[in-house]
């Protein structure tokens, strides 16, 4: 499969340290936790359908969208305590440089 895809790399990275940074959310916040998971498997899913199908745009703006709502969910887990500003700021960082890339995939099929 497409494995050197640089943007498919940092997704699988992000996804693996998701699990160090979770596992500080209490039992209440069970859907923030599934949440994130869950949205970041979509993302990776997304960026594949993306790489291979005919509607790459459309799918690239749901992927950006997801991503604004994994940095929502990481906010509201900086506001309630879940996590440390340094946690966030690396897990956000990460997410941006996704976004970027994504946002490169978009003008380079453009043009």
């Amino acid at each position: 499969m497409h494995n050197d895809f640089l943007i498919v790399k940092n997704m699988k990275n992000f996804i693996m340290s998701l699990d160090n940074i979770v596992i500080n959310y209490p039992r209440k916040e069970n859907v923030i936790k599934d949440r994130l998971y869950n949205d970041s498997l979509d993302i990776l899913y997304l960026i594949y359908l993306a790489n291979n199908s005919k509607d790459r745009k459309n799918i690239q703006i749901k992927i950006l969208s997801k991503i604004s709502m994994l940095d929502f969910y990481f906010e509201r887990s900086l506001k309630n305590k879940y996590l440390s500003e340094k946690q966030c700021l690396k897990m956000t960082n990460k997410l941006l440089i996704i976004h970027k890339m994504i946002l490169g995939w978009i003008k380079s099929a453009e043009s």
